[in-house]
């Protein structure tokens, strides 16, 4: 394969002073760019435009990445049906081989017909006649034959199996190659430019490494075998045992894309077993802006988000597993469900009602504030306001001094634990000196319970006492999130219990102001 700089020369007519060869220039424009790339080969194949949505720029960019060494180990998970094997696998495995024709791929999937129809489509766009003008040098050893195994003329192959086939015999990527022994052998170009083609390569956001190969993986498991154990062991001790081991260098990159199927799948596996090793890109189809709650589609063009909302109508626990990357576990949850109220069924009045609150104040930074504002009865608590997050104190205190404002809230009952004083002292500042509210009452209190005996023990009657909004989900996605998927057992992967210890002390609340329990308050 010709150096950056070499193209770059062709590119530049010599002979004429300002022109420019536009072959040798698109040539470098697709090898320094895998959207760009990705865009001209897409109309080739399909004679359409390739229309580039967000999730799209932020497979380009994550691919990129692995590319240019920044990862080595990259997980993308994303709905069905939303792009990633035409980008991830068709398009970079074939772009790859035009950065350099002596890549060598373990391509794998749960089934043959899908690997080697893929591998068959790669090889197709080698093909087309573009990329044979573009790119001669990865010309392929033979144009027809098995889609299983096949090389390139420069030495390059790809193997494409299931995660059950025989993967023996077979590595991707090339052993390390040391620049200066290398050089000193004739072998591959050591790229050095001068500032004329640094501020060119700049512009088009070209990259300057030569890429081995890598093993990429598609959908490891079935959707329909995702929950049997027996099944999911199989695939994760293949993956640690014999896939892992088909690398002819550390420095190989492996690419797994999939939806999520289970807690316990390929993905939530390796992130168990190597937290913090792995680039995990995950893409739920609805999302959610961080500063002000407001959800939006992924991908408008394939689902809107009302669409979205029917989806996880119909099934919620597919939705959120598959559409969502969330797999919430099926057994040992701390709660099943929660009673749900419509508008018009609050409460009426204004006076005798008791708009109340209860805080509890992050106990670490990883941690989040919540606070749930509420309208007491004696049978029920209606929930109306919900602050949960894991911004600074700086952020959190004014707004929760506006949600009480808004709410008309009586009493705020705030946890003096870890800063809660603190805390509550710049709340009822910003309250009265900001606001003008003197009507809230800021109240303190230390806990000294045990907090997962305390939800475990108030769990039944969380459920049955209090009462959230029908779209409560939509409202306060992420606490939604982290109450639904709360379990009894504690073995969840960094569990956080904010979520569930706030609702509690607001049934706790509940039950004291009915004479079945205490609490030592501070003024």
């Amino acid at each position: 394969m010709d150096s950056l700089k070499t193209m770059q020369e062709k590119a530049i007519d010599t002979t004429k002073p300002g022109t420019v060869n536009p072959k040798e220039l698109l040539r470098l424009e697709l090898l320094s760019s895998f959207e760009k790339y990705t865009k001209a080969m897409f109309k080739c194949q399909y004679h359409r435009s390739f229309i580039v949505a967000e999730h799209h720029r932020q497979m380009f960019k994550a691919l990129q990445d692995v590319v240019d060494g920044k990862c080595r180990r990259l997980i993308i998970n994303i709905a069905p049906r939303y792009g990633k094997t035409e980008l991830v696998i068709k398009s970079f495995i074939s772009w790859c081989f035009a950065l350099n024709p002596k890549c060598r791929f373990l391509h794998l999937s749960y089934s043959d017909m899908l690997v080697n129809d893929n591998s068959e489509t790669i090889r197709n766009i080698m093909q087309e006649e573009l990329y044979k003008a573009l790119f001669p040098n990865s010309a392929l050893a033979a144009e027809k034959g098995s889609a299983k195994r096949w090389k390139t003329k420069a030495g390059g192959e790809l193997y494409a199996v299931s995660t059950q086939g025989q993967v023996t015999g077979f590595g991707a990527g090339n052993v390390d190659i040391d620049p200066e022994v290398d050089k000193m052998d004739g072998g591959n170009d050591v790229f050095v430019f001068d500032d004329h083609v640094n501020d060119m390569l700049g512009m088009i956001g070209a990259t300057t490494n030569i890429f081995q190969g890598a093993i990429v993986i598609d959908d490891p498991i079935k959707p329909e075998e995702a929950e049997s154990d027996l099944v999911r062991e199989r695939i994760n001790t293949r993956f640690e045992n014999t896939i892992r081991n088909r690398v002819n260098s550390r420095n190989t990159p492996i690419i797994i894309i999939m939806q999520r199927l289970h807690e316990h799948d390929l993905c939530g596996y390796l992130q168990e077993i190597e937290p913090g090793e792995w680039s995990v890109l995950s893409l739920p189809v609805i999302q959610t802006d961080p500063e002000t709650g407001e959800e939006r589609a992924l991908w408008p063009m394939k689902h809107t988000l009302e669409e979205l909302y029917k989806m996880r109508e119909i099934n919620p626990l597919i939705f959120d597993t598959q559409y969502m990357q969330d797999p919430a576990p099926k057994e040992g949850l701390m709660y099943d469900g929660f009673r749900t109220y419509k508008i018009e069924e609050l409460p009426a009045g204004t006076k005798a009602l008791q708009r109340w609150n209860y805080t509890d104040t992050a106990d670490t930074g990883a941690d989040y504030l919540c606070s749930i504002c509420f309208i007491n009865t004696p049978e029920y608590c209606y929930v109306t306001d919900i602050l949960f997050t894991d911004a600074p104190m700086e952020v959190t205190e004014p707004k929760q001094a506006e949600m009480l404002a808004r709410n008309n809230t009586a009493e705020a009952l705030i946890e003096s634990n870890n800063g809660g004083r603190g805390y509550s002292r710049n709340v009822k500042r910003i309250l009265r000196a900001e606001l003008h509210n003197f009507k809230c009452a800021i109240r303190t209190f230390t806990q000294t319970e045990n907090k997962k005996a305390r939800i475990y023990a108030a769990s039944a009657n969380v459920q049955s006492d209090i009462l959230f909004p029908e779209d409560w989900e939509r409202r306060w996605p992420k606490f939604h999130k982290a109450l639904m998927a709360y379990r009894k057992d504690n073995k969840r992967k960094n569990q956080h219990d904010d979520a569930p210890d706030c609702l509690t002390g607001v049934y706790e609340m509940h039950a004291r102001k009915g004479g079945r329990k205490k609490i030592h308050l501070r003024n």
